[in-house]
């Protein structure tokens, strides 16, 4: 325990840790404060410690890059720790602790090492004499059948980055259905919020109201629409055609409607409004409810939740969620197959170099300097 003082005043009496850059997060020398959290403390320090010579306030992700600088962090860390410091759910906090944890890095590493494995092999096979021309073609056949086999294994991670982009990114559910069945009620009652309004009047709602919810520890967004009907208002007709171009491009549709008879609508949720007034029960697969008396809410919450189970498997890794990733990825699987389907032993050489260029992308080992600023931009000051 220290006091600590400014020029005029006592500041705190506080915990002091000191940490040489061997053993610090950033790799340089570093001291910590623990401070008493109240605002005017950490003001005094703030001020205090500003009043040295050679000292500022550090800029938003200045640790984190100072980190990477010292190679404590590889870039796809820093991106993982970017993720956690906006993760909302514990799926989107598992993916990031995964991705700050060094997975995906560790991962691209070892995809790097087997290519230069590869590389190597084909660098010798340029070295055989024609009277050897026996063993450098077994060497071709060998490593053609295991790019092969790599580029499929890559090929199976990147067809599943839709799901990793899907839990980092949210789920989107639009709400739909005509005017006054109570699709605001329902966003309300799901979203435990009073964020859209409800009312009596038919066309209440003119534009898309988009509300953030937990599923079970998915993310997803909730939009609420315009009621679908014909109509000569252009403001409202504009919020019926943003409604249907939402519903086009959603992860789930979830129609409202207060009629019990109403058709069943195709690839979409049918909730069927007001069981206190008609009491019927919906179909089997779909859902009754009362937003009015919140009958039927729990079972409809529930719906929403195995379904978000079910399409994202959130128990299960997800590495490439960031278009980056995906890219490099990608990259290096069609430079595999290259490789795999070379004619010459120069060609499937310069193929595997690329291919191992995209994996160095991964940990920001070349080409990274354009996305550098961007990336560190969304921490905090100092973080």
């Amino acid at each position: 325990m220290r006091d600590l003082h400014g020029p005029d005043s006592a500041i705190d009496r506080t915990l002091v840790a000191w940490m040489p850059g061997r053993a610090s997060a950033t790799g340089e020398d570093t001291a910590e404060f623990h401070l008493h959290g109240g605002a005017a403390v950490i003001a005094g320090l703030v001020d205090a410690v500003l009043a040295c010579a050679g000292t500022r306030l550090a800029t938003p992700g200045e640790f984190t890059r100072r980190a990477f600088d010292n190679g404590r962090l590889d870039m796809s860390q820093v991106e993982g720790l970017a993720d956690l410091l906006s993760a909302e759910t514990a799926s989107q906090r598992q993916q990031a602790l995964a991705l700050a944890g060094g997975t995906l890095g560790r991962l691209a590493e070892a995809w790097r090492e087997r290519c230069l494995q590869l590389l190597a092999e084909a660098e010798a096979g340029l070295d055989f004499a024609e009277d050897e021309a026996d063993v450098a073609t077994r060497l071709d056949l060998a490593a053609a059948d295991a790019l092969t086999t790599m580029a499929d294994e890559l090929d199976q991670m990147i067809a599943d980055s839709a799901r990793a982009a899907r839990i980092r990114d949210g789920l989107t559910i639009v709400v739909t259905g005509p005017p006054n069945v109570g699709k605001s009620s329902i966003v309300n009652a799901l979203s435990m919020r009073d964020v859209a309004i409800v009312t009596p009047v038919p066309g209440t709602t003119r534009d898309s109201i988009e509300v953030p919810i937990d599923l079970g520890g998915v993310a997803a967004v909730l939009i609420d629409t315009a009621g679908l009907r014909d109509t000569a208002d252009p403001v409202e007709a504009e919020g019926i055609a943003r409604a249907r171009a939402k519903a086009a491009a959603a992860d789930l549709v979830m129609h409202v409607t207060d009629n019990p008879d109403a058709p069943l609508p195709a690839s979409a949720l049918l909730v069927i409004n007001k069981l206190d007034l008609h009491g019927r029960s919906a179909p089997a697969g779909h859902v009754a409810i009362s937003a009015l008396s919140g009958a039927g809410m729990p079972a409809l919450r529930q719906w929403l939740v195995d379904w978000a189970a079910v399409l994202l498997r959130p128990g299960e890794p997800a590495l490439l969620a960031h278009a980056r990733h995906r890219e490099a990825f990608a990259e290096a699987a069609a430079r595999l197959r290259e490789a795999a389907s070379a004619p010459l032993p120069e060609l499937r050489a310069e193929a595997l170099r690329l291919a191992t260029s995209a994996f160095a992308r991964i940990a920001g080992r070349v080409d990274i300097d354009d996305v550098l600023d961007q990336i560190f931009s969304r921490f905090c000051i100092g973080k």
